[in-house]
Parts: structure tokens; sequence; C-alpha cells
């Protein structure tokens, strides 16, 4: 027979805001130095069902999920930051669309129109820095890539951080096996 002990919750350690990294699955020599990152909002939609009393709301059929943000150290070759351009240049193509056409390009030399997007997992650390829960998300693309801002007057030495704003198809969570949850 169970008891109320048996319906609590086994692990009582909270999770810690700074227990995740971000890795990119068309970039993996790229390591993101994450600074911040979201676990983007998810909205259902509702319907309306008419009633002879009162009009009634019950649940849509589309869901709606919020944009992925991430903030990064850029380091000092600007590695991560050049990659995160090129990626939305491509897609955008401001000069040629020769820039798109190699954007989609595999590495069989043919043109996938899936090479302009890439998954990405955000990785939930627990207290021992393991990995204990895997976001991931299909199908990203950047859309923004903050500015950086140089200044020869700065007083304290700051690392250049840069925000990157992703849209994506769905996030899932993930067990440590990759298995959903």
């Amino acid at each position: 027979m169970a008891t109320a002990f048996d319906k609590q919750i086994a692990n009582r350690n909270f999770l810690s805001p700074i227990g995740f990294k971000f890795t990119l699955a068309k970039y993996p020599k790229v390591d993101f130095f994450s600074q911040s990152a979201n676990i983007p909002e998810i909205s259902l939609g509702t319907a309306i069902q008419p009633s002879y009393l009162k009009n009634l709301d019950v649940p849509g059929e589309k869901i709606t999920y919020g944009d992925f943000r991430l903030s990064f150290i850029v380091d000092e070759n600007m590695e991560n930051y050049t990659a995160i351009h090129k990626w939305i240049t491509g897609l955008g193509f401001p000069e040629t669309t020769q820039q798109y056409k190699t954007q989609i390009t595999n590495v069989d030399g043919q043109q996938d129109i899936n090479e302009g997007f890439s998954d990405g997992t955000l990785h939930i650390l627990n207290s021992n820095f393991n990995d204990t829960i895997r976001v991931k998300f299909q199908d990203l693309f950047p859309v923004s890539l903050g500015s950086l801002e140089f200044q020869a007057n700065e007083g304290d030495y700051n690392y250049f951080t840069a925000e990157v704003l992703f849209k994506y198809t769905v996030y899932n969570f993930l067990d440590t096996l990759g298995k959903p949850l």
C-alpha cells in the first residue's frame, strides 16, 4: 500500500540557475560559452464551445512556442559569433543568392533546405554538473544576433557577450539517454 511519503519527490535538491550548457549540432566545434538561456514559454490555444448559458473555453489544437534566447561569451577569435553571423547571412543572402545556395548545400554538394536548420540541446545539469534533463530544440535557425560595442575607455575588463535569438519547430524534454520524458 502506497503511503503519502511514496508520493513525494525523491530528489530534494533544487534546480540551480547556473547548471546548464548549450550545444548546437550544426557547429559541434564551436563551443558556446553560455551565460544565459531560457526554456521558452509554451501556450495552448483555446476554442470556444457555444452553450446556451455561457460560452466555454476548451483546449484548442495549436501550440505556440516562445523564442529561444541564448547569451554567450564571445571567444577571442570570434568563432562562435561569426558562425551565427554567417548562418544568418546565409539564410538572408543580403549580397548574392550564392550565399543562400552555400548555406543549404550539404557536405556531399547537394542542395538541401534542411541545411538551413540545426538541432540544439540545452543540457540541464545537476549539483554535480552532470546532465539530468536535455531540452532538445528541433530545426533551430537564428533570426537575431546582438551587436558588439567596442569602447577604448572601458574601465573594467569585461568580456564581450552576445545574444542570439532562435526560432524552431518544437522542443522536447529528454532523459540522459535521449529518451522522451
